[in-house]
Parts: C-alpha cells; sequence; structure tokens
C-alpha cells in the first residue's frame, strides 16, 4: 500500500464515522483495505477517493460496504469443545443464580446464540435466562430472529452438536420448511436481537455472561482495549467472558481482573 492510499484511506474512515457515525478506523489495516478494494471494484470504481464521494451521497452504498465489512462467518455449535466446556465448567456454577443474563456480542445470523439457547435448554437454565443478541450489522439481526437456516448444513451443525455434548436428537429442535430448519420458537422467546456497534457504543446492562467469539481478530489494540473496558463495566462480579480460540484476554488493559476458567477455550472469570 503506497503513501497516497493510506491517506486515502484514513479520509475515508474519517469522512464515513464523522457523517455516518459508523466507525471502523481502528479495525486492522488489512482486513479493511481487503473489503474496501472489493467495494470499489464492485462499484466500478478505481480509488478509495471515488468510494469515498460515492458513499457520502448515497445510503444505499454505504449500506453494502457495511456488509462487506460485516464478517458473518458462524455455524451452530461452532467449536464443538467450548460449548462442551462451557456445559461443563460454567454451567454448574450458574445453576443457584435466580435469573441470568447473557450477551452474544457479534452475534451473526445467530446460530451460536440459538445454540446457547439449545444448550441451556437442556442444562435446565432456559427458564430463567436472558440472552441478548447484538450485531452491528441490521441486515444480519433481522436474519437471526427468523431462526431458520439452510437445511444442507444440518448434518454439519449435527455433528456440531453431538460433539459439544447435546443430550436429544437434533432435528427435535427444528422443522422443515422450504429447504430451511425453522427452529422452535421457544427457543427465541427469551432472546432479545439488538443492533449495538462495539467500537462506538457503550454499556446497555450487566451480565453473568458475556460471549464474543472471533470478532476481535479484527480490531488493533485500541479497538481490543475498549471492547475489553467495555465488556469488563459489563460484567457482574464473578461474571463469565468467552472469546474466541485466537483471541485472548493477555496483554489488554482488563487481563489483570480475570482469572481462567478454561485456557483452551478462552473461557474467564472477573474476580475483582
Amino acid at each position: 500500500m503506497d503513501e497516497l492510499e493510506k491517506i486515502e484511506m484514513e479520509m475515508f474512515l474519517e469522512a464515513i464515522y464523522r457523517h455516518y457515525g459508523c466507525d471502523f478506523r481502528n479495525y486492522v489495516t488489512p482486513s479493511i483495505r481487503r473489503r474496501l478494494w472489493h467495494r470499489i471494484h464492485a462499484e466500478n470504481l478505481s480509488t478509495v477517493s471515488g468510494l469515498q464521494e460515492k458513499v457520502l451521497h448515497d445510503r444505499q452504498v454505504l449500506k453494502k460496504l457495511l456488509s462487506d465489512f460485516s464478517i458473518n462467518v458462524t455455524e451452530m455449535f461452532r467449536d464443538p469443545n467450548f460449548f462442551m466446556t462451557f456445559r461443563k465448567k460454567i454451567v454448574p456454577l450458574l445453576r443457584d443464580y435466580p435469573s441470568i443474563r447473557i450477551w452474544h456480542a457479534g452475534c451473526s445470523t445467530g446460530e451460536e446464540v440459538y445454540s446457547m439457547s439449545i444448550l441451556l435448554y437442556e442444562e435446565g437454565l432456559h427458564h430463567k435466562t436472558r440472552i441478548y443478541a447484538t450485531d452491528m450489522n441490521e441486515d444480519v439481526i433481522e436474519e437471526a430472529k427468523n431462526g431458520a437456516f439452510p437445511l444442507e448444513k444440518m448434518q454439519t451443525y449435527t455433528k456440531n452438536y453431538v460433539n459439544a455434548g447435546g443430550a436429544k436428537a437434533f432435528s427435535e429442535y427444528y422443522t422443515v420448511k422450504y429447504e430451511r430448519a425453522v427452529f422452535h420458537p421457544f427457543l427465541s422467546e427469551n432472546i432479545v436481537f439488538a443492533q449495538h456497534n462495539l467500537a462506538v457504543d457503550g454499556s446497555f446492562n450487566e451480565f453473568h455472561v458475556i460471549i464474543c467469539r472471533n470478532v476481535m481478530i479484527y480490531f488493533n489494540n485500541v479497538l481490543l482495549n475498549r471492547v475489553h473496558n467495555l465488556f469488563y463495566e459489563s460484567l457482574v462480579l464473578s461474571g463469565f467472558l468467552g472469546l474466541g480460540n485466537k483471541e485472548s484476554i493477555a496483554f489488554t488493559s482488563q487481563s489483570a481482573n480475570y482469572e481462567e476458567m478454561d485456557a483452551n477455550e478462552m473461557l474467564y472469570r472477573k474476580f475483582k
């Protein structure tokens, strides 16, 4: 990347932040650059500045860009060992809570949220749990609300479910409709879906569990520390934080305030 392109990118990210309030200034550069150039080519343009002009004057182009920036790689019971470990190590500690609040930050299209709902149902905690599922992308939030996923993915999801310690036949949780697996409505009764941007928005409740997996790998250190401060403020004392397997609390501004519950599955407990 030459100096001119670097200047253009900085001006572009500053412009959409100041005009629209969308803050990508502290995302890692290679990831943002790839997605910017994808949109530049898709709009038949040749420069970042050309895209900036179009985005500032056409909200529809901004919407497409935000979709490009939103990384929606997910699946049900993704990384089954995480859910198995949560089931074995965290669930027993939640049993005595009169009510439980869980925040899934960066929930994408909702597969992991429904996975957690199933796990809590099987562990007898579903009735007293409220799950808050948030993402910066309005479109994926709307998709998540439907609780319907491609039928061809159910074989993989079933395998994940079994490896995560699932206790039933996975097909009991959904019905088939138009090549989609539609999950039973009771699973989403206790889920609140909402738009929330980790880069700019603040805390909105106190939580016993916060799960944010494979989202912060796209953040630089400035944004990483902002989000960890947000999570720390949002967790009750003795609350649990679950991260992705490529992420860690180490070397962040809040690392001294957590103890490891499981080093392999990046599960932590706030102790001060």
